[in-house]
């Protein structure tokens, strides 16, 4: 049985989880943690990490204003986190990989099995088709509510993608100010924002007379969900180290 605290677990992606984990007989939520929130599950709430009783490991879906805390936290108690929270600055990121030298931190750009798979069949996939004269494009879409572009997931799976090539492609956002024909190493990214799309991702493969499209769609928020609880089961018993999906994958 893992035992975990749920760091946000008023949230929206919180209640997921508890939902998530109440189906699940090999994890136990024992607390979790907010700020302003009340209890609304069969777990106690409480608005300090420092009230918590003990764990095997804490789920982070929180602010990133409490993610400073949160690592602090961590280290102390020498408890494994995974960090789901977005909008880190460069400061806290420095902080996380700091943090990974005392305990087990774990922190993907997406929590979905789905786009972490899709990441290791790019790096096998890119070199040959790039080889090939394939050009390579990837769209986005998300919801209208979402504030930066473009996303996250698709950076990292243009990265996937860029760190497998012999040579750097350049990442391209906009072809608007320029008349020129495509270079081939480049990489276009582009980003859709509308209604209440929960995540869609294409890298498309175009070459001569052909594509090929790598596609994830992310029907609900539970997939990102089912995949912190994994990479929590994963995380818990681990000594120090920064770990990512790709870890629970393999």
């Amino acid at each position: 049985m893992i035992r975990i605290i749920l760091h946000g677990c008023c949230g929206r992606m919180g209640r997921i989880i508890s939902g998530i984990c109440a189906e699940d007989p090999n994890t136990k939520i024992m607390a979790g943690v907010d700020a302003f929130g009340e209890a609304y599950a069969d777990y106690p709430v409480y608005r300090t990490l420092a009230e918590c009783p003990e764990a095997d490991v804490v789920i982070d879906f929180s602010n990133a204003s409490a993610v400073d805390g949160l690592l602090d936290y961590c280290v102390e108690k020498k408890l494994p986190v995974v960090v789901c929270t977005t909008g880190l600055t460069p400061e806290q990121t420095d902080k996380l990989n700091a943090a990974s030298e005392k305990t087990a931190v774990l922190k993907s750009a997406n929590m979905s099995l789905g786009i972490n798979l899709i990441e290791a069949l790019l790096a096998q996939a890119a070199p040959k088709l790039a080889a090939a004269g394939f050009d390579i494009e990837i769209v986005e879409k998300h919801h209208n509510q979402k504030v930066d572009a473009p996303s996250g997931t698709a950076l990292a799976l243009a990265d996937a993608v860029n760190h497998a090539l012999s040579e750097p492609y350049e990442y391209v956002y906009d072809r608007s100010g320029r008349r020129e024909k495509r270079p081939v190493k480049e990489i276009g990214i582009s980003a859709v924002r509308g209604g209440t799309i929960v995540g869609d991702h294409d890298v498309i493969f175009a070459g001569q007379d052909e594509v090929i499209t790598f596609s994830h769609r992310a029907y609900s928020r539970a997939v990102f969900g089912k995949g912190a609880v994994e990479a929590a089961k994963f995380l818990a018993g681990k000594g120090p180290g920064f770990y990512t999906m790709s870890d629970v994958l393999n």
